[in-house]
């Protein structure tokens, strides 16, 4: 039987994609150890606030939470899971799937608890949900006890889960990933019922992420949100953080790195995780020998930033239309490099328009979730290095 060599494709331990969990889910222990401190508060009936996790595209926000719910059902939380959508049909979709949720999640913990007593109410109240497509999608059937009134009936709905997790010493956790598009009133209901949760002791929680103003619609929503939460941004890994993240995987089956080779690979992706796991599989399948060099990080980069531009970046830039795109053009040769975003007043005078005039597609953009606001008067990618790729694209229209 042949010997596989340590860089055979099948063995790439690199894991580049959409929320996929990489090998070494490096320079997040604040993130984990917070939330290990409310698994541990659960157990001794304390409460806590819940956790709120902001960042660009692309840095692992989704990989951490999916390992916090493993964490959760590990010992053995109701755990519902989620996503924000901002497409017509998202409203509808993501409150039949939260319904749908929670009623799984109900059914799994009382398999894991064995038990019946008091479940069949909190599935009652979950069935009192029926799920139309359009602007009120939670829409209450008119069963006695249903107040009609999202707020009360999603708390009431709330409460007595999280009160039969807190009797097992467990919890109750809703996780909403891209959480800046829940529609406005869902966001409102869920935010009131983490507020009173609280108040009363019980053992609810919200663990959201999204982009960078997802804070700030949070608090737009309720202005006490910022007091419900443990916020933290999730950014680039430090130079520590990203090399563990390039250098453990490959110690664990044997390769190693030479330092001026971990220092490129490092300069190239400035740290965003998503670039070192598509740059890690390069080097791997590019590497001759078990120790990968500085000819192989570059040789890597090249690789690495073709496979971006041909399917990263470009989904996002085949999004926009072309009213969008003359926009964006703007954006990435107006941007500020020091702020990582651009003046929407320097924008229009690169235009030369008035503001407005790009009004329709700037808010087009934010809502296919392609920029953001990260204050007022500014705008930004939702992804880093956009603004490189768009000079790429238009300078290699230049030479056509």
């Amino acid at each position: 039987m042949p010997t596989l060599s340590y860089m055979e494709p099948e063995l790439n331990p690199y894991r580049p994609g959409a929320g996929l969990q990489p090998p070494e889910l490096a320079g997040r222990q604040d993130q984990i150890g917070y939330f290990d401190f409310l698994i541990i508060r659960a157990k001794r009936h304390n409460i806590d606030r819940g956790m709120i996790m902001s960042g660009l595209r692309g840095v692992g926000k989704t990989a951490l939470m999916n390992k916090l719910v493993g964490m959760a059902e590990t010992h053995s939380w109701i755990c519902v899971v989620t996503e924000g959508q901002t497409s017509k049909y998202g409203v509808g979709d993501v409150r039949r799937r939260l319904g749908s949720e929670i009623q799984a999640a109900l059914v799994k913990f009382s398999i894991r608890q064995r038990i019946n007593a008091g479940m069949e109410r909190l599935s009652e109240l979950v069935g009192r949900f029926s799920v139309t497509v359009g602007p009120v999608s939670l829409e209450h059937h008119p069963q006695p006890g249903a107040t009609g009134l999202l707020d009360l009936d999603v708390e009431e709905l709330v409460t007595q889960i999280a009160r039969a997790a807190q009797d097992r010493g467990s919890a109750f956790a809703i996780f909403v990933d891209e959480m800046q598009d829940l529609d406005p009133e869902l966001l409102s209901a869920l935010l009131v019922v983490q507020h009173k949760t609280q108040q009363q002791g019980l053992p609810f929680y919200l663990i959201g992420t999204g982009l960078p103003n997802l804070p700030a619609a949070l608090t737009t929503s309720r202005s006490y949100a910022e007091r419900l939460f443990n916020y933290s941004v999730i950014g680039p890994l430090n130079d520590a953080a990203a090399a563990d993240a390039l250098e453990i995987p490959a110690q664990r089956v044997g390769c190693s790195y030479t330092p001026e080779a971990v220092r490129h690979l490092i300069k190239a992706t400035n740290g965003y995780p998503y670039f070192l796991q598509e740059y890690g599989r390069a080097i791997w399948n590019l590497a001759g020998a078990k120790t990968f060099t500085l000819d192989d990080a570059r040789a890597a980069i090249r690789v690495g930033q073709a496979q971006l531009d041909a399917g990263f970046f470009p989904t996002r830039w085949e999004r926009a239309t072309p009213r969008e795109r003359e926009y964006m053009a703007a954006m990435a040769t107006s941007g500020d490099e020091s702020v990582g975003s651009a003046s929407t007043a320097e924008i229009a005078r690169t235009l030369g328009q008035d503001r407005e005039a790009f009004g329709p597609a700037r808010q087009s953009l934010i809502r296919k979730g392609l920029i953001y606001v990260p204050e007022r008067g500014r705008v930004a990618f939702s992804v880093p290095g956009m603004a490189d790729y768009i000079a790429r694209v238009l300078a290699e229209q230049d030479d056509n």
